[in-house]
């Protein structure tokens, strides 16, 4: 596995724990349709969240929230309808955020939520 992917990995692990303390139910990590992947899909009072997860070991490259553009959020809404489709179908709550994961060499991690970004 290349570095790269090892601090994704590392970035959703992180994430997915940190969902669970604030009160979540993780429904399902990397789901995947022939339109991309989701990295995280959570239950939180009654609402489906959809969560974009972006990892980052530094600030070098910008801040993880960067790398979520339009275009990426247009692919999430599509894909949290995709999933909805599967999953269960009928009306439901839903929302999409983003988490932040920042894990510097020999730093404490940092990893910030946004709720609600479409």
């Amino acid at each position: 596995m290349k570095a790269k992917d090892e601090v994704g990995r590392r970035g959703e692990d992180l994430a997915a724990d940190y969902l669970l303390e604030q009160g979540y139910s993780i429904l399902e990590r990397n789901w995947r349709c022939r339109q991309g992947e989701i990295d995280v899909v959570a239950e939180h009072e009654g609402v489906t969240v959809f969560v974009e997860v972006k990892t980052r070991s530094g600030l070098r490259y910008g801040h993880p929230f960067e790398a979520i553009t339009i275009a990426k959020l247009a692919r999430l809404r599509r894909l949290a309808s995709a999933w909805c489709e599967t999953a269960k179908p009928g009306r439901r709550q839903i929302r999409i955020d983003a988490i932040g994961v920042l894990v510097p060499p020999r730093q404490p991690v940092v990893i910030e939520h946004l709720v609600g970004i479409f």
